[in-house]
């Protein structure tokens, strides 16, 4: 290769600039995977340019490095640029890469991250477009700052918790994505950027970064869920802005790095976490030119401040190159602006109306009072605050009232909004769009590409706008435009506002933060409390879909605490409790207040005659007392929703109250019963095209699925039953909802431990487990914990089973899921005999069936007395034993249980051979066996037929 060594990277290294990768030792361009033509020469002329990226390269020292001891002209040289230029798609969509230096040379303007050839393998079945989906956009070029963030790439692998502290306007945001993208191939794509500057409540900073991961929070210690999350994946969360939230987000950070051995976090803050295990990187102002007046615009250009108000300044439109009679000038501004990165990028924009010496005569002119005395005393943020104070002073009164208004919103905003919030009796919306172009042109406001026009204010010029709002003492009123448009947005928000039909609200996430704000705001002691409860009314549904449970409790109490009794009995309550009723249920229990929450909803939507909203609460209702155990009432209510679902002429509520009933009779023992009424729901779906019943992000398909597997079983089709179960687990194989994957794994092994695949049983349980646990659904992890105490006792290891069932149990009566409390409970006593434990063991199946009988959850029954017989037997009270065989069967065959028939009528059929009456035991038994058509290879039949071929 013909460079010299000043020009060569290391024949390994990999320069990598947008979409490219350069490797410089096979002589290979590529953009993405694609091999790009280039000749030979202007391979080196890019190669030359790439490795110095950033630096001014003369015209003689690259054609003394292109063509070593051969003369050429510049013309030549210009040449192999235009064909770099045409290769790399040069000035395509706004793409700059080499820029020409007027009477100096070439630069590669574009950022370049270097790394070792084998480290550049792209990942597997990851796309361009999906590698930057949880990442701001790359910045184009960041400026002075790429040993930094090579600094801070080693320093982030090394220490694994890293941050990046400096003034505000310095740039601390841009190096961090920087970093993320020069580490993006090091975590496998597992790059994740968390904005903080949303977050007005601390307490939400966990739920912000699980929701940044894809977590479903739904617990009250979403921290616990996040680690559990998190567990030994290799991942980099970026938490940027952590100033306003530091104590939550410091501890949260150290306990990720503590309990997360993989997990690396960069965080950007104006002062340190403070943090034991943190590693601090001071990020300084960029370097100024010093103060000569012999300074030439080459010698300026090689100070990262002066290059980046001359790109900006360009980029604003002003195409003059720096001349030696501007070069002190500029110096004189950048160390004027102290280097900081946002206050130069807004100077710089102001060059085109104002040239350089205009932009120097103003600093002086505008802050000569401010700072006086204050380059030594004041702190790094008040230069930014002057700076901020000039910009202002700049705008019109128009773009004052506007800049100032917009100042209330919490990220990004919409044109709509904008117009709305910000405009008055002087102002109109047109007026205000107009303002929002114009400060957008004066680099006051950000523009965000997204599917409608998106902008956002820097927060530095978000808190000084702020300020100069509260000066003028209009911080209230706009406050409360504020609240009331986002009212209305979610109330004319069909999505958001359909109480059955499920849709993708990755769209909507960005309001959260500024419903945050205006419900803290509105509800607040100098706030509107109507506006509040209206916005708490139409934000709940918002809430609840994002699984928001623990925000949309907190904000519906509030509201419902805020009414009036003219407020009381209206629809706004009836909303209000609903929303209360349903997040309280998910996140603190199965509590009599939640019931009443339920029935004080129930009580408004009948009164205003609005089926749809007692559908909804029936549901819920439903839901609540089933996992509570109280089956009748569940009954009841489901029964009720199916008549106003039919009269409303809801189809997928008929179709729901149909499953639930027949799962109703399931757990009440009604195994005829709980089949018709499940195959009816089935083919009531096809018939009225319900092709899911999906409520409160419970795919009710999958339960119905699950629940006929097991009374399939039970009647004696256990070949269906199986059949049946696996397409259940197909269905709900969908990652994004681990709820009716965990429902599906609880009920699947239930039926596989009772068929006897204890193999097939134990995975399954290992995978219910992980991804409970994964997702904070604590109740079934705790389901979970008792299957798998379950297969330990039928593996016969009983002491292992034991510990881990009264874990489970202690678990799922705190959080009074009582629904298969029973079952487990037969398994605990059934460990107990197996060790000895006979006393103990008769104690606890006897609270099982008396618990078992007095609440109507009778589907394990049978099964209890005859776990009963069992441990009698190791009494030698022979009588007795039979007598709860005897008991067990009957239950059995009026549930319609065959398949609890024949375990009964198995375990009779030993006491009587073993009592010398074996004719009545073969009779006994062949009578119940003979009645199976399928499912010969069970583990309960081929007992049952080499008992019966014992017999004779």
């Amino acid at each position: 290769m013909r460079m010299n060594d000043r020009g060569n990277p290391p024949l390994k290294d990999v320069l990598s600039f947008g979409p490219f990768s350069l490797f410089a030792a096979e002589r290979v361009l590529k953009r993405v995977d694609e091999p790009i033509p280039l000749g030979g020469r202007a391979l080196d002329v890019l190669i030359a340019l790439a490795a110095r990226a950033g630096e001014v390269v003369p015209h003689k020292e690259l054609i003394s490095t292109v063509w070593p001891s051969v003369t050429v002209e510049d013309a030549t040289l210009r040449a192999q640029i235009a064909a770099v230029r045409k290769a790399l798609g040069d000035g395509r969509d706004g793409a700059r890469y080499v820029a020409n230096v007027s009477s100096m040379g070439y630069c590669f303007v574009a950022p370049v991250t270097r790394s070792s050839a084998r480290q550049t393998a792209p990942v597997i079945g990851v796309t361009p477009a999906e590698r930057v989906q949880r990442l701001p956009p790359r910045p184009a070029r960041v400026v002075g700052r790429d040993d930094t963030v090579r600094a801070l790439a080693e320093q982030l692998q090394a220490f694994r918790f890293v941050s990046i502290v400096g003034p505000g306007g310095v740039g601390k945001t841009t190096v961090a994505i920087s970093v993320a993208y020069t580490l993006i191939d090091s975590f496998h794509d597992a790059v994740f950027f968390i904005d903080l500057a949303a977050l007005t409540d601390p307490q939400l900073v966990p739920t912000a970064v699980a929701s940044a991961l894809g977590l479903m929070v739904q617990s009250q210690d979403p921290i616990a869920g996040l680690l559990a999350f998190i567990g030994d994946k290799k991942l980099l969360l970026v938490l940027d802005n952590c100033e306003h939230v530091i104590d939550v987000a410091a501890a949260l950070a150290k306990r990720i790095v503590n309990e997360a051995p993989q997990a690396h976090i960069l965080a950007t803050s104006r002062e340190a976490l403070r943090v034991e295990i943190e590693h601090v990187h001071l990020l300084y102002s960029l370097n100024c030119p010093p103060e000569d007046a012999g300074l030439t615009a080459a010698e300026a250009l090689r100070y990262p401040a002066a290059q980046l108000f001359m790109e900006r300044a360009a980029a604003s439109g002003y195409g003059v190159a720096l001349s030696d009679s501007d070069a002190p000038i500029l110096a004189r501004i950048c160390r004027r602006l102290d280097g900081v990165a946002l206050a130069i990028e807004l100077a710089a924009g102001r060059v085109g109306s104002l040239r350089i010496c205009g932009i120097a005569k103003l600093l002086d002119n505008r802050f000569s009072l401010l700072w006086q005395g204050r380059r030594t005393a004041l702190p790094r943020h008040e230069t930014l605050n002057a700076m901020l104070d000039w910009s202002y002073h700049l705008l019109s009164e128009r773009e004052k009232l506007v800049l100032c208004g917009l100042s209330v919103f919490v990220g990004d905003f919409t044109l709509q909004a904008a117009g709305f919030v910000a405009s008055d009796t002087e102002i109109d919306e047109a007026d205000v769009i107009d303002a929002v172009a114009s400060l957008v042109a004066k680099s006051l406001i950000s523009t965000i590409a997204l599917n409608e026009s998106t902008y956002r204010l820097l927060d530095t010029t978000r808190a000084y706008a702020t300020a100069k709002l509260a000066e003028r003492g209009e911080a209230d009123r706009i406050a409360r435009r504020h609240a009331i448009f986002y009212a209305k947005l979610l109330e004319h928000d069909e999505i958001i506002q359909s109480l059955f039909d499920e849709h993708d609200l990755s769209g909507h996430a960005p309001h959260i933060g500024n419903v945050r704000a205006a419900l803290g705001w509105a509800l607040s002691d100098h706030g509107d409390v109507a506006v509040g409860i209206e916005l708490a009314t139409w934000a709940a549904p918002l809430f609840i879909k994002m699984s928001l449970f623990g925000e949309c409790r907190g904000w519906s109490e509030r509201a419902l605490a805020a009414l009036d009794d003219t407020s009381r009995g209206t629809r706004q309550e009836m909303i209000l409790q609903e929303a209360l009723a349903l997040s309280s249920m998910f996140t603190r229990g199965h509590g009599d207040q939640v019931r009443v929450e339920f029935e004080r909803g129930l009580a408004l939507a009948k009164a205003f005659q609005d089926p749809a909203r007692q559908l909804r609460l029936l549901i819920g209702l439903h839901i609540f007392l089933t996992r509570l155990g109280d089956l009748h009432d569940a009954l009841a209510v489901a029964e009720q929703a199916g008549v106003i679902a039919q009269a409303s002429k809801h189809p997928a509520g008929t179709v729901w109250a149909e499953w639930r009933v027949g799962m109703v009779h399931h757990y009440l023992g009604n195994q005829a019963a709980a089949q018709l009424h499940l195959e009816r729901g089935m083919t009531l779906a096809v018939e009225l095209g319900v092709f899911n019943a999906n409520f409160f992000g419970l795919d009710q398909r999958i339960f119905a699925l699950s629940c006929l597997a097991r009374t399939l079983w039970l009647r004696g089709f256990s070949d269906q039953a199986l059949r049946i179960a696996q397409k259940a687990i197909g269905e709900a194989a969908n990652p994004d909802h681990p709820v009716p994957i965990c429902g599906s794994m609880l009920l699947a092994p239930m039926l596989l431990l009772w068929t006897g695949d204890l193999p097939g049983a134990s995975d399954i349980i290992e995978q219910l487990i992980l991804q409970a646990g994964q997702h904070s659904l604590e109740p079934y992890r705790a389901l979970g914990i008792a299957l798998k105490g379950e297969l330990a006792i039928a593996r016969d290891e009983p002491e292992a089973g034991l510990d881990l069932l009264r874990s489970a149990l202690e678990t799922l009566r705190a959080q009074q899921y009582n629904l298969h409390t029973p079952r487990f409970i037969g398994a605990l006593a059934e460990g107990l005999g197996k060790t000895m434990q006979i006393e103990e063991a008769l104690f606890a199946i006897n609270g099982g069936i008396a618990r078992t009988k007095n609440s109507g959850v009778e589907l394990d029954l049978s099964e209890l007395l005859r776990i009963k017989s069992q441990i009698l037997a190791e009494r030698h009270d022979r009588e007795s034993a039979m007598s709860c065989l005897t008991e067990a069967i009957a239950v059995a065959r009026a549930q319609s249980a065959l398949a609890w028939e024949l375990r009964s009528t198995i375990a009779l059929a030993r006491m009587l051979s073993e009592g010398g009456q074996r004719d009545q035991a073969r009779h006994t038994l062949a009578r119940v066996y003979d009645r199976f058509t399928e499912g010969c290879e069970t583990a309960d039949l081929k007992l049952a037929r080499a008992l019966l071929e014992d017999l004779g």
